[in-house]
């Protein structure tokens, strides 16, 4: 029997949110041969909805007439904004009756207006995490996670993560090779990990106000392989270590040793993903010294070893 995936739609819905998963499962359909998903769409009404973009999508069921899915995908976009009340209380009546819920971006406000996130770990766009745990302070929202899995329901942070998380539950039920088959499809990675970063590492960090730390800032990504101790980088910035230390982390949210372990992490993510460098040279140039040394830090970090990580990639 198939399992149906229900995506329900409303005005205002990210189309990237619904055609990302929807493509997942039914290539995955196509490539087992058999109706493993049957994927459907439902809005209240049965009426034609209007994303984001423009773009409009004529639903395949009213969402009163839609039954318990086996996977439930509530996608989000501006329209969540509105509270989309009739799909919150449709979701609270029958969700839970699921084998699996989740939700793309912000959907994750509807799920959680719902009821269902109380006392669970989520993740969402990095935009909204900071209005998600104020309006549901019942919630752990972490902002790091490109998806996260708390029993049943799987959050998962902008747009096209939506596709990593599909790729991830297909894993699941039909095994790797079928999840790689649809990943190489789409010109997608197989597969990121749900704990990897929404952000670069300069991107996850404020810039110091002053200039000569955004230039030792600057200095960290360009020459990961470097010597970065807080000796070595206090005097770039004619500090003292003590001095340095104190007003990089008051400037930048993060001390200067954790900005050197997301950079070098960063870089020798891009050499193992752009260049088939070997762990050695990659461990070497960015800084790690020994292979073994890097990889504790993709294992602590990301939750795969390097070799692994080049393997998915």
């Amino acid at each position: 029997m198939s399992k149906l995936v229900l995506i329900p739609l409303f005005d205002g819905v990210q189309s990237l949110d619904v055609t990302g998963p929807l493509e997942v499962f039914t290539g995955a359909a196509r490539y087992a041969g058999r109706n493993v998903y049957e994927v459907r769409t439902a809005s209240a009404g049965g009426a034609v909805i209007r994303c984001s973009s423009g773009l409009r999508i004529t639903p395949d069921l009213d969402l009163a007439d839609a039954p318990v899915p086996h996977t439930l995908i509530v996608p989000g976009g501006y329209g969540t904004l509105d509270g989309q009340p009739e799909l919150v209380d449709w979701v609270r009546g029958n969700a839970m009756g699921a084998e699996r819920i989740v939700s793309v971006c912000s959907g994750a406000f509807l799920l959680a207006e719902a009821g269902l996130l109380a006392g669970r770990r989520v993740t969402t766009h990095w935009s909204a995490c900071e209005l998600l745990a104020k309006q549901y302070p019942d919630v752990e929202v972490d902002p790091e996670p490109i998806f996260v899995r708390d029993g049943k329901i799987a959050t998962s942070a902008g747009v096209t993560s939506g596709i990593d998380l599909a790729l991830a539950l297909v894993e699941e039920d039909l095994g790797r090779e079928c999840a790689l088959v649809i990943a190489r499809h789409l010109v997608m990675y197989l597969r990121r990990p749900g704990n990897q970063t929404q952000f670069s590492a300069p991107l996850t960090v404020q810039a110091a106000e002053r200039q000569p730390l955004r230039d030792v800032q600057q200095w960290i990504v360009e020459h990961p392989g470097a010597k970065l101790s807080v000796d070595a980088l206090a005097e770039r910035a004619n500090l003292s270590p003590r001095q340095f230390a104190r007003v990089f982390t008051a400037e930048t949210g993060m001390t200067p040793g954790k900005y050197v372990d997301r950079v070098r992490l960063e870089a020798a993510r891009r050499l193992l993903e752009d260049t088939s460098a070997g762990i050695t040279r990659v461990a070497r140039d960015c800084g790690y010294g020994t292979p073994e040394t890097m990889r504790r830090a993709f294992i602590r970090t990301l939750g795969v070893s390097p070799a692994e990580y080049r393997r998915r990639f």
